[in-house]
């Protein structure tokens, strides 16, 4: 499985319908809100390299809201415990949640 990562800038007035819209294509598997430069990060998977185009620039980058992408391919995964580890900084316990 192939993973590319989707920086996605976004009308900010569209960001939750756009979001939405992204989470339902095909291939996405995740998409989140986050601060910084760009508005949306989405989650691609697909089983070959080809597909990434495909679903960037043939369905991504069509859905309304969105006015720029940039795309990176995953080299490797790490376990997902190491994940959890990592995202999981600062909410030991679920005190504050």
């Amino acid at each position: 499985m192939i993973t590319a990562i989707v920086l996605l800038h976004v009308e900010p007035r569209l960001i939750p319908e756009t979001a939405q819209a992204i989470a339902d294509l095909r291939a996405v598997s995740e998409v989140y809100s986050v601060t910084g430069d760009w508005e949306l990060v989405a989650l691609v998977r697909v089983r070959a390299h080809d597909e990434i185009a495909d679903v960037v620039t043939g369905d991504i980058a069509k859905v309304p809201g969105v006015t720029a992408t940039h795309t990176m391919v995953a080299f490797r995964a790490y376990s997902s415990g190491d994940l959890e580890r990592l995202w999981g900084v600062g909410f030991e316990g679920g005190e504050g949640m």
